[in-house]
């Protein structure tokens, strides 16, 4: 039996948070930050889109680090960008210093995204491993809860200034804990210190982009969370602009969609017991993409308003908190001996997604709730498709892996 501490659960769950959190925490500060710094309401949706595009491009920079150097190095240098660039949000005078440093700080966050996969891949089977990432997703969960109250409050009686300064001291918080309460995963001997670093990099992308049953898993759950990040980047404007619900009540919709995923998760991690993460997978693919349509004829429909579209959001991102644990187990399964290098570019692959829907939102934009739900609609039925043809044909052949599942049992 392979035992998880609640210690490592948290590190690795606070270092998946570093995008929650540094998203959400500064949303409410937008019309704040265009008086401020005098910037346009463009300039400042920039500053969300930069940190997007870092999150994309450093996880491929990490992955290789990570499978050469071992976990521990990679981790350290990445918080400590983070720390410095928080820092500069802090003190920026204006909207482009701000860009600038948004999207060095998404490149040194990515850096706890990338470690904290590959590491629960180190320790633990594809069965084990969807437990392990179920329970990571109840941590990651309550920032999307917490964070916007927290910045909205922190705006409120401090200003803007004071989110950076609460990121910076997170940032620490995570390098602190990362030396004293993380073991290194990677032994010396399945590093390849002695290898060009460039042609290795790319020799090892490679591989994983003509494994099939990899990019199944990895593009799935990319197109699933680009439907996500369109329900992060336009709701505001969907619930608060459109249908006229306060800041305060958009807060509560906000986290109550967030504590459906908590709460999905957690199921997940019980039907992990008796199913395996597949057979719950091949389910889960179809349900998310039924909401997404409904939601999707809600929009063109107008039905029932403000009412009519948000179960069916609130459904589609539930849902996630079964498909998320599942996809990354799944993708991350067969790659023991490179397990930074997948978590990397499953993450840029995702991010990716989520950066370009974001921007079909708001190239597509006609003041209506149209845009945001056919991007979601769209990502759940090409997530169906992409399981459906690029791995359920791989589930019956020998690419099956982890013979011996590993209970999973989680310890104080």
């Amino acid at each position: 039996m392979k035992n998880i501490s609640v210690r490592l659960v948290l590190i690795l769950g606070a270092l998946t948070a570093f995008a929650p959190l540094s998203i959400d925490m500064y949303l409410p500060s937008f019309p704040t930050l265009e008086t401020d710094l005098r910037a346009s309401s463009a300039a400042v949706q920039f500053s969300l889109a930069a940190f997007f595009i870092g999150l994309a491009l450093g996880q491929a920079f990490y992955g290789p680090l990570a499978d050469r150097f071992g976990r521990k190095r990679p981790l350290y240098a990445g918080l400590v960008l983070y720390v410095a660039a928080s820092i500069g949000c802090a003190l920026a005078t204006n909207i482009e210093t701000l860009i600038a440093f948004r999207f060095v700080q998404a490149v040194g966050g990515c850096a706890g995204i990338v470690i904290a996969r590959a590491m629960v891949r180190d320790l633990f089977d594809h069965q084990a491993s969807a437990k392990v990432f179920s329970l990571l997703v109840l941590v990651l969960g309550v920032a999307p809860i917490l964070a916007p109250v927290a910045g909205g409050y922190m705006l409120k009686f401090f200003g803007w200034r004071v989110i950076f300064v609460f990121l910076t001291l997170f940032g620490i918080g995570c390098l602190i804990a990362s030396v004293f309460g993380l073991q290194e995963t990677l032994p010396e001997s399945a590093r390849n210190i002695h290898a060009s670093p460039i042609r290795n990099a790319l020799h090892v992308y490679g591989q994983l982009l003509a494994d099939r049953r990899f990019n199944g898993y990895a593009l799935a759950g990319g197109v699933a969370q680009a439907g996500l990040f369109a329900y992060i980047s336009n709701s505001p404007f969907v619930f608060i602009k459109l249908y006229g619900v306060s800041e305060q009540a958009y807060s509560l919709l906000f986290g109550l969609n967030a504590f459906g995923l908590i709460v999905a998760s957690q199921i997940n991690h019980r039907l992990l017991a008796r199913w395996k993460p597949d057979e719950i997978l091949s389910r889960v693919v179809v349900v998310l993409s039924g909401f997404g349509l409904i939601l999707l004829l809600m929009a063109l429909t107008g039905w029932g308003g403000m009412w009519g579209l948000w179960p069916p959001l609130f459904a589609f991102v539930t849902c996630l908190g079964f498909s998320f644990p599942n996809m990354i187990a799944g993708a991350m399964a067969h790659q023991a001996d490179r397990a930074g290098s997948a978590s990397a570019l499953m993450g840029t692959l995702q991010f990716g997604a989520a950066t370009l829907a974001g921007s079909l939102v708001g190239a597509f934009h006609n003041h209506s709730a149209v845009p945001m739900a056919a991007v979601i609609a769209f990502g759940a039925v090409a997530a169906l498709a992409l399981y459906r043809l690029m791995v359920t044909p791989m589930l019956g052949t020998n690419a099956q892996v982890d013979g011996n599942e590993l209970d999973v049992q989680v310890v104080e």
